[in-house]
């Protein structure tokens, strides 16, 4: 990525040599020439949200940046772009959307994510540290950022404009209010699961902002949990467990089993986490936020459950799939299965049988299917 600030090599995380996807694209580029151009004072606490593999902090190491990010795989990214880039190990402070964010922020610059949801909540977050004196500069691609984006950014933190397009690309500058009257923050959002899922209805669901159905139990979840196994007490794993759903409702079913969830979403973790604890839920649960199945023992899982997500931001891709389904595999014992829903068009049962051998198909409507694949 050619910046105001060198020619940094960049990768995605995990680095695979096959995927044709960049680990920056013009919207982060514009935004590091505008920092250039307008010389925008770099030497107070500048915090970067939503940087998705790192370009902006690495490009910008020297500053000694804040990331914060809601992204497993964009920190490791993060981490091995700076190693590459030569910086200080200790160059970029990494926060995660869970942690506190600094007390003070004096240039707060903001990749646009996809979630409308996640974006309040971490402006919401961040205002406090805001002041008057602080540069606002928000970019995304064209397509990324609508009136309500302008918005949001205008009713928590103060006059908003945008950019001309650049690349399909677009910047936001935003003037902090001194004395906003601020909304307060609905994350995360509680709500209640309909009759006739299974051991969870009527049970509770936890959202923290930026997880998959914020406000409901999404459709294809909902068809799952009507077709799940019994896990006959054994170590079960929620693989991209969302907001826990699926696995609160092995446990609720079988107090016996254990269950771990899994999600590259430090949201996601902590709304399976509440969901799992909202619920009463007996048994031992473990919480990981990683790479699926990377660091979980090989033969050590009976089952398990995924709906696995086919976008990665804006990217159409099976790569995040295909990664659960080999780390399934992996981590399965022999004879333990991998049970999986996803829509009818994805097409998951041909990269089953060509991992595991076989595929069945267990229950399917006009719009999803649950497979299922036994390791041998």
């Amino acid at each position: 990525m050619t910046t105001p600030w060198g020619e940094p090599a960049l990768t995605r995380f995990p680095e695979d040599p096959r995927d044709g996807l960049r680990a920056w694209d013009a919207s982060d580029e514009y935004l590091l020439r505008h920092l250039a151009a307008e010389r925008v004072p770099l030497d107070g606490t500048v915090v970067v949200l939503g940087d998705r593999w790192g370009a902006l902090v690495t490009a910008l190491a020297a500053h000694r940046p804040v990331q914060i990010t809601d992204s497993f795989l964009a920190q490791e990214a993060t981490r091995a772009n700076l190693a590459r880039a030569g910086a200080e190990p200790d160059a970029v402070r990494l926060l995660t959307t869970q942690d506190p964010p600094p007390e003070r922020v004096d240039v707060l610059l903001v990749r646009v994510p996809k979630s409308l949801a996640l974006l309040e909540d971490q402006l919401l977050r961040l205002a406090p540290a805001v002041h008057a004196g602080t540069v606002v500069v928000g970019t995304g691609m064209v397509k990324e950022i609508h009136t309500s984006t302008l918005r949001l950014f205008e009713r928590i933190l103060g006059p908003t404009r945008t950019s001309l397009a650049e690349k399909k690309a677009r910047l936001i500058f935003c003037t902090p209010d001194p004395a906003p009257e601020r909304p307060a923050n609905p994350w995360p959002y509680v709500y209640a699961l309909p009759d006739g899922i299974g051991p969870a209805a009527r049970g509770t669901v936890v959202n923290h902002a930026g997880v998959f159905c914020a406000d409901r139990l999404d459709i294809g979840t909902r068809f799952f949990l009507g077709h799940l196994p019994p896990a006959g007490g054994g170590r079960v794993v929620d693989l991209g467990c969302g907001n826990g759903v699926v696995g609160t409702s092995v446990a609720l079913a079988d107090p016996a089993a254990e269950v771990l969830f899994v999600d590259e979403s430090f949201q996601a973790v902590a709304s399976a986490e509440a969901t799992y604890q909202a619920n009463g839920a007996p048994g031992h649960a473990e919480f990981r936020v990683g790479d699926g199945l990377a660091g979980v023992p090989s033969g050590s899982v009976d089952l398990v459950l995924s709906n696995p997500p086919f976008h990665s931001h804006q990217a159409t891709t099976d790569a995040t799939a295909w990664r659960m389904f080999t780390g399934a595999r992996r981590t399965l014992r022999p004879g333990g299965e991998l049970w999986v829903v996803g829509n009818r068009h994805l097409g998951y049962h041909v990269k089953l049988r060509k991992l595991f051998g076989n595929s069945r198909l267990v229950a399917s409507d006009p719009k999803f299917v649950v497979l299922k694949a036994v390791k041998r």
